[in-house]
């Protein structure tokens, strides 16, 4: 049965194309056990899909469609070839996977599962991790994966395709970890989700430029991991951590487009809703008590989001939950961190002094904060050389303008 939609618009074709491409191509890749196959075939069902649905109506089942006719068009490429001959035989055997009334089951959860952890595998460079999960777990295009990276299409479609040769080359499995293997893999499947939000998060929601869309993007995909691994409380940890950096979003620029600093911001403009999900998954980390990087960096901004103002901030409880961050990531980054939280607590001549030991130099926020902790000292000159120095480094517009204009406030020009 199909519902009626002669004018069914391309707004919501691409809306199902981005919520079934990754859970299709899953699918295919375990079938079929080759991931260009299940690509091309699920990018020539959805081709099929703009032609026909319009004048046809949409499938009761759309992302059933999709799978069904993907796989029978795969199947007749493999026909095409004359090692496929056994293939196929083989493929006949296991068509009841991919019946329609089995596409949400959790044969299909384990698929995309599968598909995530291949795309993030350590094997890979980090771009190219990040550049496959939204191409093929998270249906974007090549072009506007391309874009999210500032290249052009044609260079970034030779990059994923690298990569997916690299796959193939290193025999990289197509399964999820277990056991003592899923922690460490873990993470860089949650690195990488969170490398796509930050990049989104550099420009201001609702702007012209793609790479606005990544924070939807990487939440959408933070909340599919969630729905798969409901009991990993680092995946829990991560979701929360974006929606409460997500409810400030809004605020951190103004409308000009240049950057709101936290102390600065509008705190009636935060997003309560995201807020109070993420109060409830930190809380939900809490009872599950085993603590990791994202959990702690989660509860951290929950204190923010708790704060009325600036001022009434709990910088004693953030003080003490980038202690436990940095016992569990200690990295530079960390304790650059935690001692801009020590400086509300025992004033900016400690907090430089612990700063001034970080070995963090082409790192615009390490420059940028000093520059603040000296201008909180009365060091104008000292500050403007580092604002200058961290503007220089900034990767964004707005946070260089930003820096730029504190600058010249402390140059008097």
């Amino acid at each position: 049965m199909s519902e009626a939609l002669p004018g069914l618009q391309e707004a919501e074709i691409g809306r199902i194309f981005r919520e079934e491409f990754g859970r299709s191509v899953a699918t295919l890749t375990r079938v079929f056990g080759d991931l260009d196959v299940a690509e091309d075939a699920v990018q020539e069902a959805f081709a099929l899909a703009v032609q026909s649905w319009p004048a046809d109506g949409l499938p009761q089942n759309p992302g059933a469609w999709i799978t069904s006719t993907a796989r029978r068009r795969a199947i007749d490429r493999i026909r095409r070839e004359a090692r496929g001959r056994d293939l196929v035989a083989g493929i006949a055997e296991d068509a009841t996977s991919l019946d329609p009334e089995l596409h949400d089951g959790p044969t299909v959860h384990d698929d995309r599962l599968r598909l995530l952890f291949t795309c993030c595998h350590p094997a890979l460079a980090t771009e190219a991790q990040v550049a496959l999960t939204l191409r093929l777990f998270g249906g974007l295009s090549t072009d506007e994966v391309g874009r999210a990276f500032l290249v052009e299409e044609a260079t970034m479609a030779q990059r994923l395709v690298r990569a997916k040769r690299k796959i193939k080359a290193a025999r990289i499995p197509y399964r999820v970890p277990e056991g003592r293997e899923l922690e460490p893999r873990l993470r860089p499947v949650a690195a990488v989700l969170y490398l796509v939000y930050n990049a989104g998060a550099e420009h201001p929601p609702g702007g012209a430029n793609r790479a606005g869309d990544l924070c939807f993007e990487a939440l959408r995909l933070a909340r599919l991991l969630v729905q798969l691994m409901p009991d990993e409380p680092e995946v829990l940890g991560l979701l929360a951590l974006m929606l409460l950096c997500e409810s400030r979003r809004g605020a951190r620029f103004d409308e000009s487009g240049g950057l709101v600093l936290l102390r600065d911001q509008d705190r009636g403009a935060w997003d309560r809703t995201s807020i109070e999900e993420g109060h409830a998954l930190v809380r939900t980390c809490l009872r599950i008590a085993r603590p990791g990087p994202y959990q702690l960096q989660a509860a951290i901004h929950a204190v923010h989001a708790d704060a009325a103002t600036f001022e009434r901030t709990d910088w004693g409880q953030i003080v003490a939950l980038y202690d436990q961050l940095l016992a569990v990531a200690p990295t530079p980054v960390v304790a650059l961190n935690r001692a801009i939280a020590i400086g509300e607590v025992d004033g900016p001549a400690r907090a430089l002094s612990l700063v001034d030991q970080l070995e963090l130099d082409g790192y615009p926020a390490l420059h940028a904060t000093r520059a603040e902790l000296l201008a909180r000292l009365g060091r104008d000159e000292e500050a403007q050389v580092a604002f200058e120095r961290a503007a220089g480094l900034a990767s964004s517009v707005a946070e260089r303008k930003h820096l730029l204009g504190r600058a010249r406030e402390l140059g008097g020009a």
